[in-house]
Order: C-alpha cells, then structure tokens, then sequence
C-alpha cells in the first residue's frame, strides 16, 4: 500500500524541521512526500530543498506560482499526491511514531472507511503539552454514553474532524475536489462531511500528533479546562440526544444548521456541483428531523423558529 502525505507550508521556518523529521521517523515510512510551499518570504523553500536532497526518492517540492491559501493550497497537494492512502499535514505540528501504523491498521481492518481522524496533544511553541480537553475528546466522551452519528454532528454542531489528524483514501479524495469555495468552509471539514454521509469515517480516540498551539492564536471553542466542568461542556456542545431545555439551546441549534444550509444554497445557486447539492439535500433532511424534535419537546419553541426566527 503506497503512502503520501499532502503537505502545505507557508511562512513555517520556525517548526518545519519538527514535524519533517517526525513524519520521516514513523515505524511505518511513508512514500512520499508532497509539498505545496504557498510562496513564503522566509527560510521555508531552503529548508524544504535540503531535505529534498537528503530524501530525493521521497519529497517533491511544488512552489505555487501564485499564492492560493490554505484550502485550494490543501486540493493542490492532495491532487498531486498518488498514494492510496493521504495523510494531510500542517507545517507546525508534529506526529506520534506510530501515527501511520495505527492508521493503516484502521483502514485494513474496516475497508468501508475513506477517511480517518485522531485525537491529539496540544504543544506550545517550547514543544511543551498543555493539559487541557480539546473539541478531540468529544468522541470518547459521547462514545460512553450512545453510538455516533459523525454526520449528524457535523452538520447540526460543529466540527472535530481536523486536517492535521485526517488521513483519506486517494479513490475518495479524488471524489471530493474541488473543494467548495465557501467562505469560513475549511477542506477537512467537507471531507469529513462527505465521509460521514455515508458511515465511511471514523475518529480514533489514541493521541497520535501533537497540535501546535501558538500564543497569539485564537482557541475559543477548541480548548477546554481538564475537569468535570470541561468535560460537560464539550458533552453539551457535541451531544445530540441532549434535550433541548431552553432557547439558547434551540436557538444555538438551528443557528448552526441554518448557516449551513446558506452557505450551501449560496454555493449552488452559482456553481454545479453533485456532491454539494447531495450534501444540502441531506443537511435539508435534518433541519426537518430536527423541527420535529423540537416541536415534541416544545411546542413554542417549534412556532418562534420555524416562522419567526
């Protein structure tokens, strides 16, 4: 089974090396390395040049020709790569040793999966963990109580199925591009959307790549405090079978299925694309399972948002 890694960099001096050296020590090697450098000004391309002459049979550098972020940088890489399976990777994070073991292992073991997640450390930039719960644990926690519905999820809460953990079976990958141009709508989110759609994803609950947290870096709804209280609040932000008790919690979910279903309908209306109107199909669906559940619960609930909100 041939392995490729879909790197994107930017600007990365800082940490390259790191995570570089941690993807070339897995127990299982990689085949190949496939870098996209989105034009950075710093020491990134030199760096990325050394190891290409130190691993020539492994990396192959592409320097854009123009720079075009994160996303289309993401389809870029994934597009060039040619192993079966896709490991997705940041410049600043770094891998457990038997990141891509345990992977493969998955997807031997369950060949309807196409896309893989873990959970993970969090580093700060001195590479020291940081003892906190993350939207990762959510899996584990809500695995103790009722089976999954990634998709579900998904679609009416939020998403915990990050890039930098994600790996994808190219035949899938390929399914997938392009990637929908939609504003605040990152890749590995669509990925594990379209995955989930049909039960083909799966979140390994092991801690298999460290997160590099950086001081000046936004976390709100990514960290939470390492006790009880941290860990009911990622339950009620992830739970779907909680009751809906108050209006904020309504609101709250009908907020987030209703931006979706936007962003979709805004998609579509100007582009024709068969895996993004499915999905909307499916997203549809929901927000009416999902009136339907409310107006069991609460009926004025129900009428406020179905025809006022």
């Amino acid at each position: 089974m041939k392995i490729s890694v879909a790197l994107c960099t930017y600007n990365g001096e800082k940490f390259l090396k790191q995570q570089l050296d941690s993807i070339i020590d897995q127990t299982v090697n990689v085949d190949e390395i496939i870098v996209c450098d989105d034009r950075s000004t710093d020491q990134t391309q030199r760096i990325l040049s050394e190891y290409s002459a130190k691993f020539p049979d492994t990396f192959k550098i592409h320097i854009n020709e123009k720079n075009l972020r994160s996303v289309k940088n993401f389809e870029k890489a994934i597009s060039l790569c040619t192993g079966e399976i896709i490991f997705l990777s940041d410049q600043d994070d770094v891998w457990e040793r038997n990141k891509v073991e345990v992977y493969i292992q998955h997807f031997q073991n369950n060949e309807k999966l196409q896309v893989i997640c873990s959970n993970g450390f969090v580093i700060d930039d001195n590479h020291l963990k940081l003892d906190h719960y993350t939207v990762w644990d959510a899996p584990q926690f809500l695995e103790q109580q009722n089976k999954i519905n990634h998709f579900k999820i998904f679609t009416l809460l939020g998403n915990y199925a990050t890039g930098a953990a994600m790996a994808v079976k190219k035949s899938f990958a390929q399914q997938t591009l392009p990637f929908p141009d939609i504003e605040s709508f990152h890749h590995d989110e669509w990925i594990a959307i379209v995955a989930a759609e049909n039960d083909e994803f799966a979140f390994i609950n092991e801690k298999l790549f460290s997160y590099r947290y950086h001081t000046n870096q936004q976390v709100g709804g990514i960290f939470f405090t390492k006790d009880e209280a941290g860990k009911q609040e990622i339950i009620r932000k992830y739970d779907l079978q909680r009751p809906l008790k108050n209006f904020r919690d309504v609101k709250m979910r009908f907020r987030s299925i209703r931006d979706k279903i936007n962003k979709f309908e805004n998609y579509v209306r100007n582009n024709s694309d068969k895996n993004v109107e499915r999905v909307l199909q499916s997203v549809r669906e929901e927000k009416i399972n999902l009136e339907k559940k409310v107006k069991s619960e609460n009926m004025l609930f129900f009428l406020f948002f179905k025809y006022l909100y």
